[in-house]
């Protein structure tokens, strides 16, 4: 697969949302075939890994990144849902399958530093993602380190959850962050959780950038239809 531009994220698209769609809801029998399905509509590949201590889902590993770099040209962000004690050695081996960007949890705050320079050496982007009941304002410290602030509107690691009532508030004071953080590269504010016809044109509408697609894309009846709407908001 041909190698990304070093300036991926000042190329996603600026004038619509950007389509992140999340693997955990692929075909994950026929990976290869929802690779290729997708495609034509995807911008960033969003790839969940949980340790089933950090977050109670256990999914997913090197090797499947790995395997997906195989079959995609598509950006990969990963995002580490694990504990403190292996969150090192998993940007390591990540970084390694061939993740363009790597998101850990601001919760990780004893390690965050020290994961954001590994990132920094790995030579890859690096993102942050908070639970849906983490004060927006600890971020403030890292965020101008960051190409991606991601904030969750459900509970870590379980599907199917509704939306948060104060995810579109919380969206609205990360993106102020943002703003005040002195930054001149692009950060892309994402929101992941919850995502549903009726709540994505909210979250857009409090400043999403781009929303973690799982079902909504996967599952619908004509991406084609599902991506054009999508863009239209």
């Amino acid at each position: 697969m041909a190698s990304l531009s070093k300036n991926w994220i000042s190329d996603l698209p600026a004038d619509r949302l950007i389509a992140e769609f999340s693997v955990w809801s692929a075909d994950l029998a026929n990976l290869a075939a929802e690779m290729r399905r997708i495609d034509p509509y995807v911008d960033v590949l969003h790839i969940d890994v949980a340790d089933g201590h950090f977050a109670p889902a256990m999914l997913f590993f090197p090797d499947l990144v790995a395997a997906i770099r195989k079959v995609s040209s598509r950006p990969i962000h990963v995002h580490l849902m694990v504990d403190d004690r292996i969150l090192l050695s998993q940007i390591e081996q990540f970084a390694e399958a061939g993740s363009d960007l790597i998101s850990i949890q601001l919760e990780n705050e004893s390690v965050a530093a020290a994961a954001l320079d590994l990132i920094e050496r790995k030579g890859i982007a690096a993102g942050m993602v908070l639970k849906v009941d983490t004060p927006v304002a600890g971020a403030s410290k890292y965020v101008a380190r960051l190409n991606f602030l991601t904030l969750l509107g459900t509970a870590i690691g379980v599907k199917g959850q509704g939306l948060d009532d104060r995810a579109g508030e919380r969206l609205r004071e990360a993106k102020a962050l943002i703003a005040a953080s002195g930054a001149t590269h692009r950060i892309i504010l994402a929101a992941d959780g919850g995502i549903r016809e009726h709540t994505v044109p909210l979250l857009r509408q409090n400043g999403a950038e781009t929303v973690v697609l799982g079902s909504l894309a996967f599952n619908a009846p004509s991406l084609e239809e599902r991506m054009a709407w999508l863009r239209a908001l």
